[in-house]
């Protein structure tokens, strides 16, 4: 009897799955531990940052909890947490796009909120032409982003975009941090015909306003009659002289684009004129009125708000001084200040609080918000694999530098009117640097002479930071 054969075709190579198994076994035994490991030492390094961080999570929670007339925030880890409505909310906002109505809930970070909004206190939000110097390409690409009808993606033409640009370009800032201890922020919402908030909003130090809002008699008692500094957008540009009404000294930051609109206009008035350093920011609140907390944000300590609409029960924006138009999302918005309250950007004035004592005790101090705002940045950077230790210039991604003996030509051109060619527009460019404010003069000094501008999106690290020298007038 013939044994039989057996087909090498039908043999398993057993051991060589054996071995593969040990191996993959092995491997995926090393990556475990190599987790566990790496886990452990993060958070050791981590491990009092994340203790900051969750206490000051906590000090938001109750801040929301107090201050928030019904929203409540719930903790999901050190940085993140949810605001929400009360059910039972009329949520009326329809999304056309998404087809839905707005949601009671929304999702935040406050790490990377707390970052990006502490670094608008060391910022400069008026263009000037040291930054687009320092900028690389500063003046072929962005400087065409930034005016109307060019004609052209680009700045081929230099002399053309400096002739576009030179009416309203500083060469360097011309307001600085912590220029003003207080300022008030005025909305338009026809909420501030409810309280007569007028006499406190003029007693700011600087009192920044939107677009066409009026500021006379008929509404004094209601939004004062200070104006220092005004935002606005492209279609208010033909309306300005008549909203001004003589108010030479009132600062014109031009929210977005220059224009020719704007350009004839700015030609025959006294008054300063710049452009906003503008970005764009995917955060819950949008419009000019959260422009205008950038702005103030980056000029003052203490930043109060006015005229924001942000009471429960209302179901669409209003104006004080016109009819009723839809705007922009009322809860998101309404969520996404209270956020910035109990965080210390802003501080909120609305006819349902105007009553209540404002002591501001259950908003997190600023030595509480200072050390959380550590621990995030060395969190982030940690996370980052980068090193420490870089201070406020750890986000410089391009660094210019001002040589102590060029001051660069103050704003305007030729064709000026007589009006405004003798007129003060310019005194904010000239101003001495020991007429500053003190705080600001010393936080010039510890920053080294610094000016950090955006450069764009919605990114921390990409500054363009800009040296001066601490011997030439800053």
């Amino acid at each position: 009897m013939k044994p039989i054969k057996v087909s090498s075709t039908n043999r398993r190579p057993i051991v060589p799955h054996l071995i593969c198994a040990a191996v993959i076994l092995s491997l995926l035994f090393l990556a475990i531990q190599t987790s566990f490991f790496n886990d452990n030492r993060k958070y050791d390094l981590n491990s009092e940052d994340v203790r900051i961080l969750s206490d000051f999570q906590s000090s938001v929670q109750q801040c929301v909890a107090n201050r928030g007339l019904g929203l409540t925030a719930d903790i999901v880890d050190h940085c993140k947490l949810v605001l929400k409505f009360p059910e039972g909310t009329n949520s009326t906002w329809y999304n056309a796009q998404f087809k839905h109505f707005e949601p009671l809930e929304y999702n935040y970070d406050v790490c990377e909120a707390i970052l990006l909004w502490e670094q608008y206190r060391n910022m400069t939000t008026v263009l000037t032409r040291e930054y687009l110097d320092a900028r690389p390409d500063g003046w072929l690409d962005y400087a065409a982003q930034r005016i109307a009808q060019l004609g052209a993606d680009k700045c081929y033409n230099r002399s053309l975009c400096e002739e576009h640009l030179n009416l309203i370009l500083p060469s360097k800032p011309p307001f600085h941090p912590r220029q003003f201890q207080s300022c008030a922020v005025v909305g338009n919402s026809g909420d501030l015909l409810k309280t007569e908030f007028g006499e406190e909003i003029d007693s700011h130090d600087a009192v920044i306003r939107d677009n066409e809002a009026p500021v006379n008699e008929k509404y004094a008692k209601y939004v004062g009659l200070r104006r220092d500094f005004r935002l606005v957008v492209r279609g208010a540009a033909r309306k300005m002289v008549a909203i001004l009404n003589g108010s030479a000294d009132e600062v014109l930051i031009i929210k977005s684009v220059t224009h020719r609109d704007f350009n004839n206009m700015i030609k025959s008035i006294p008054n300063p004129v710049y452009l906003f350093q503008g970005i764009v920011l995917r955060r819950g609140a949008k419009g000019t009125g959260m422009k205008s907390i950038e702005l103030a944000l980056s000029m003052c300590d203490i930043v109060d708000i006015y005229g924001f609409t942000v009471d429960p029960g209302y179901t669409e924006w209003t104006r004080y001084f016109s009819t009723p138009r839809k705007g922009h999302n009322p809860l998101q918005g309404r969520a996404y200040y209270q956020l910035l309250e109990c965080l210390g950007v802003i501080r909120i004035h609305s006819p349902m609080r105007s009553k209540r004592v404002q002591d501001w005790s259950d908003v997190p101090s600023r030595e509480m918000i200072s050390k959380a705002h550590s621990a995030a940045l060395r969190l982030k950077r940690s996370q980052a694999g980068q090193a420490g230790g870089l201070g406020p210039f750890g986000s410089c991604k391009v660094w210019g530098h001002v040589s102590p003996d060029v001051s660069g030509p103050i704003s305007g051109s030729p064709d000026m009117s007589d009006t405004r060619k003798n007129s003060n527009y310019n005194k904010w460019e000239v101003m001495p640097f020991e007429s500053l404010r003190k705080e600001a003069q010393e936080h010039h000094i510890e920053m080294g002479g610094v000016s950090l501008y955006k450069m764009d999106g919605n990114k921390l690290d990409d500054l363009v930071c800009v040296k001066h020298s601490l011997k030439s007038k800053a």
